[in-house]
């Protein structure tokens, strides 16, 4: 299927590795201009390499910066003043408990999940709308509908992103410009390795046991891959995506139980 973007500018956040690099590469193989993201400038230079060789012709650039910052963020919007396509991506705070989520704890949650996605919409947005044209994708987490106690605090800025973006997307479908958001759980990301960790120092079992009961807890008793995620995202960019918006799109292998 073409999904009609060939040529379209991508800014994708957090990109030089894991979910972020699996939407970066499905929108590569699409004919997308990507521009990667990240704090490591020599990662970003051998992502390029990769994405270029997997893609010969396309368009790969990078702008390193870090997002949770202001001076991160206006590096970025000032070295792109406009793109057709914005996927937002960031790694969450650490797993914890409501005694370790003082107010810099809750202060540093939003200054990575919620106020970059929103600000560098802000930036982009109208540009979108005079063009007639945009797609924001909003890598999130599938807590955002079931909340599990040790993620609480990534969950809470990740549903306050999911809220603001549910009330701009009514106000700009009119424009062609949709807003989506992408819940995974349990996709095979250098996420889910700390996570394994954690698993492993925490019950003292092997990283094969850790994994299989990681594994069995998902109702396709296997692991999401990077390419399926990226394939969700690329779709969701897409012309015939245009009639989608305001919409969470879970990538768990049919593991939530609710009905919404």
């Amino acid at each position: 299927m073409d999904l009609g973007i060939k040529n379209r500018v991508a800014f994708i956040c957090a990109s030089s590795q894991g979910l972020g690099l699996a939407c970066a590469e499905a929108l590569a193989a699409e004919g997308v201009r990507i521009i990667l993201n990240g704090r490591d400038e020599s990662k970003l230079q051998r992502v390029v390499q990769r994405l270029c060789l997997a893609n010969p012709g396309t368009d790969v650039s990078f702008i390193a910066a870090d997002l949770t910052t202001p001076v991160g963020r206006e590096k970025i919007m000032s070295s792109l003043t406009q793109t057709d396509i914005l996927v937002t991506n960031n790694a969450g705070p650490q797993p914890g408990a409501l005694s370790d989520w003082g107010e810099d704890a809750l202060r540093n949650a939003m200054e990575a999940n919620f106020i970059p996605a929103v600000q560098l919409i802000r930036a982009w947005l109208p540009g979108m709308q005079a063009r007639g044209f945009g797609r924001i994708v909003n890598i999130t987490s599938a807590m955002v509908k079931s909340p599990h106690y040790m993620m609480g605090l990534s969950t809470s800025a990740r549903t306050a992103l999911t809220a603001i973006c549910k009330a701009i997307s009514q106000d700009v479908a009119k424009d062609n410009v949709t807003i989506n958001n992408l819940l995974p759980e349990r996709i095979d990301t250098p996420r889910q390795e700390f996570m394994l960790q954690r698993l492993i120092a925490k019950e003292g079992i092997s990283r094969e046991e850790a994994r299989l009961r990681n594994v069995q807890s998902i109702a396709a008793r296997r692991y999401g891959t990077p390419q399926e995620f990226g394939a969700a995202c690329a779709f969701l960019c897409s012309q015939q995506a245009s009639f989608i918006s305001g919409q969470n799109l879970q990538l768990d292998g049919g593991s939530y139980t609710g009905l919404i």
